[in-house]
């Protein structure tokens, strides 16, 4: 059976990530040369470099490819280069970090607000949901009811394009 780190030259594209990652057809699952793939495509740049330093945040934070042992620093790192290069998650990811601290990462409300205004301002809902909540609380930041309600009501709107681009969708015709 070809293992993952066998894989051709040919397939050291953001792609090969996932068949790494999330292996079908007998491959099996090795999550540190995905990491490493991810990372090397996200040092390299460019428009679709932002998945992968998303996918980097992502395995850096819940540790799977560190013996289990989170790296919220990294992880902070590399949400950060996504969400500066516009991917909505990344920035919901960072504000979720500063709201509740993290090892090497302090709690930071300023932060957290800065980056749930920029993944609401990007489509994503939560982030939207938790600048509210902040406004609404004066959690950190100064209250601010009417901001509190716009966002609310940009989650809400979010929310109903959302299910209606969901419940557009047919398949078998």
């Amino acid at each position: 059976m070809l293992q993952s780190r066998e894989l051709p030259s040919v397939l050291a594209c953001p792609y090969s990530n996932l068949l790494i990652s999330w292996p079908t057809g007998g491959l099996d699952p090795d999550l540190k040369a995905a990491y490493n793939s991810f990372m090397k495509s996200c040092e390299k740049g460019g428009k679709k470099s932002v998945n992968a330093c998303h996918n980097v945040g992502l395995l850096a934070h819940d540790g799977r490819v560190n013996d289990d042992k989170p790296d919220p620093v990294v992880a902070r790192d590399y949400y950060t280069k996504a969400c500066d290069g516009n991917f909505a998650p990344s920035c919901f990811n960072l504000s979720v970090i500063y709201l509740q601290g993290a090892p090497g990462v302090p709690k930071d409300m300023n932060h957290a607000l800065k980056y749930s205004l920029k993944g609401c301002e990007l489509g994503h809902i939560w982030a939207c949901a938790n600048a509210s909540r902040m406004y609404k609380l004066g959690d950190g930041i100064e209250k601010d009811d009417a901001k509190a309600e716009d966002l609310k009501n940009r989650a809400k709107q979010l929310h109903k394009e959302q299910k209606e681009a969901s419940s557009s969708l047919i398949f078998g015709e």
